[in-house]
């Protein structure tokens, strides 16, 4: 979690991460060393690389999970190690963890330090379509509005998981940077998330199935016949199925083959690559990429799946995110009129 930023340090970056850091991520800090009127609050499923986290000067809410131990507190692995997380997660396949929503509480301490601050903020977080929190951190943006009515607040549903959240919030905070007021970066954001496009895919799908989201029966039907999935999420961010592949090789050939068909090539934006422990995918995965012309030298964030997310999706997933295509303009029919109804629903 991110400390509290000393009073002298307030609407600054600073490049303070390690010498040790790979090169990718030491780039993608560099360019937002500038100071800026906007306090950024992000939380901890989006995936961070713990140096991308450091540099880009954010205030990170830290999610909890719950595992045979206790509770937990998601510190972006400063306390764990992913690998013996995720390996544990192997060893005990009949033993699964649990995560649960923030409390408006626990938003409410977080905003009110930034309106006591003073600095108009923003915070993006994740989707309604796979957590209530967001709608705890609106009704806690609405207590603080009521208490602090002159402060500026504005509350982000990224409609994008995992490190799809990481790099919309790299773009933040560098649009910041270029001058942007907190209302300007709300409205860039809430266009600019359907543009981040994210792949993955699973080693199995007991976890999905002990979450409820999908039935035991056919996660152990696609066990049996080496059925691996890619999922993706829809403009909601719910999870969604792209499609069923025998195999694992075949799963990872669909997501580099949606990669082609969407990627922006806008080579000055990052992508990542994160795994529930996947190393040896997510090489395979960065290898291809860097196959693909114009794209040798791209900057790619890699990092381990957060415990809330690898909680619900377990060991062995891999996804691939990037800057591409509007995704909207991909909508099924059924989608299409989901969003008519929605806008009309909203208007009365």
């Amino acid at each position: 979690m991110s400390k509290e930023p000393k009073e002298k340090d307030k609407g600054q970056d600073e490049d303070i991460a390690s010498k040790d850091a790979p090169a990718d991520v030491q780039n993608v800090g560099r360019a937002y060393i500038q100071k800026r009127n906007v306090r950024i609050i992000v939380d901890s499923t989006a995936d961070y690389a713990p140096e991308v986290a450091r540099q880009l000067g954010v205030e990170v809410i830290p999610f909890t999970y719950i595992t045979p131990d206790g509770e937990q507190v998601d510190d972006l692995w400063a306390s764990h190690d992913p690998h013996e997380f995720y390996e544990t997660m192997r060893q005990n396949p009949d033993v699964y963890y649990t995560t649960s929503a923030v409390t408006p509480g626990r938003y409410y301490e977080h905003f009110e330090r930034a309106a006591q601050d003073g600095m108009p903020t923003i915070y993006m977080g994740l989707p309604a379509g796979l957590s209530s929190s967001i709608d705890s951190a609106r009704q806690a943006a609405d207590m603080i509005r009521e208490k602090y009515p002159d402060f500026e607040l504005y509350i982000l549903d990224n409609c994008c998981d995992s490190a799809c959240g990481e790099l919309l919030a790299i773009e933040v905070v560098h649009q910041a940077s270029l001058g942007m007021s907190a209302e300007e970066l709300y409205a860039w954001a809430t266009d600019a998330r359907y543009f981040v496009h994210g792949y993955f895919t699973l080693d199995n799908f007991n976890a999905l199935a002990a979450g409820g989201r999908i039935p035991p029966a056919a996660a152990n039907v696609g066990g049996k016949l080496d059925i691996k999935p890619e999922l993706s999420f829809d403009l909601n961010g719910s999870l969604t199925l792209r499609g069923m592949c025998r195999g694992r090789k075949k799963a990872l050939k669909a997501i580099l083959q949606d990669f082609r068909e969407n990627y922006s090539h806008d080579r000055s934006l990052p992508l990542a690559i994160v795994s529930t422990d996947a190393e040896k995918d997510a090489d395979w995965l960065e290898k291809e990429v860097r196959k693909e012309n114009g794209c040798e030298d791209l900057t790619i964030i890699r990092s381990q799946v957060s415990p809330i997310l690898g909680s619900h999706v377990g060991p062995g997933m891999v996804a691939l995110i990037f800057w591409g295509t509007d995704r909207r303009e991909k909508l099924s029919l059924t989608d299409r009129i989901t969003r008519k109804v929605r806008k009309k629903s909203a208007s009365h």
